[in-house]
């Protein structure tokens, strides 16, 4: 409220901003969650029945611990389902910890951030990654090996089309930042546990047996067949991202 002009005023807050961490998620309520799931599906946010646009890129990016349950809350699947990736990240090698220790030793690294790229440039690349060939057949490797999540003994719920989109969005990302502008099997199953595996749900009884879900998704990958596969795209490697989206302008 502004008790100069006597009027309410909207103040953004962080959520809306182009990247959003949201450190230790799972100790959000269940109501800032489900604020949350607007966000990140929608990419707008509801305030007092007006409606604000998130801007153009978001990223969400969620942290929680895996093992600390007090003062917590499960996020629901429908959230879950809604992050592209979950990465386990786990202790530092020896090496990495101390390159932490060297780099804290006078201030904080996140003191010193700078600006990567500008916003357009990054736009840009998310364009040339759309373009990043994906050969029919790969796209059905990834369809068999999702559709084997929701038929498998151990898994009461397997992973949504969501799933699918997102291994296939991931391997044309993974592709790209290693130079090429095709997608290979490998590229899918090097992602296949990031992307689905927070998103089945292990029945009761096979959790019982410590049945996990990345073990699930090995499982399937050892089990699915990948056919004969000589994705080359439309021109072979380009170099890598940046490159690509060079080819994108050059095209438009």
């Amino acid at each position: 409220y502004n008790q100069k002009t006597q009027e309410f005023e909207f103040r953004p807050g962080p959520i809306i901003s182009q990247v959003v961490l949201a450190d230790e998620i799972n100790r959000a309520t269940p109501k800032t969650q489900s604020s949350l799931l607007e966000c990140m599906e929608e990419r707008q946010a509801t305030v007092d029945g007006t409606t604000w646009q998130m801007p153009d890129p978001f990223l969400v990016i969620a942290t929680q611990n895996p093992i600390e349950y007090e003062g917590t809350f499960a996020l629901p699947e429908a959230q879950l389902d809604r992050f592209m990736l979950r990465v386990r990240l786990g202790y530092p090698e020896l090496v990495e910890e101390v390159l932490i220790l060297d780099e804290q030793k006078r201030s904080h690294p996140i003191d010193d951030l700078e600006e990567v790229l500008p916003v357009e440039e990054l736009r840009e690349l998310q364009a040339a990654v759309r373009e990043v060939y994906v050969d029919p057949s790969v796209a059905d490797y990834i369809v068999r090996l999702v559709s084997a999540t929701r038929s498998h003994p151990d898994v009461y719920l397997g992973a949504s089309p969501r799933g699918s989109i997102a291994l296939y969005r991931a391997g044309q990302a993974l592709a790209g930042l290693l130079g090429r502008d095709y997608v290979l099997p490998d590229d899918i199953k090097v992602l296949a546990e990031s992307a689905l595996a927070h998103r089945l749900i292990i029945k009761t009884s096979s959790s019982i047996h410590d049945i996990q879900a990345a073990q699930v998704v090995a499982e399937l990958l050892d089990s699915t067949p990948v056919d004969n596969i000589t994705p080359t795209g439309s021109g072979g490697t380009r170099g890598g991202p940046r490159e690509v989206a060079a080819q994108v302008r050059a095209e438009a």
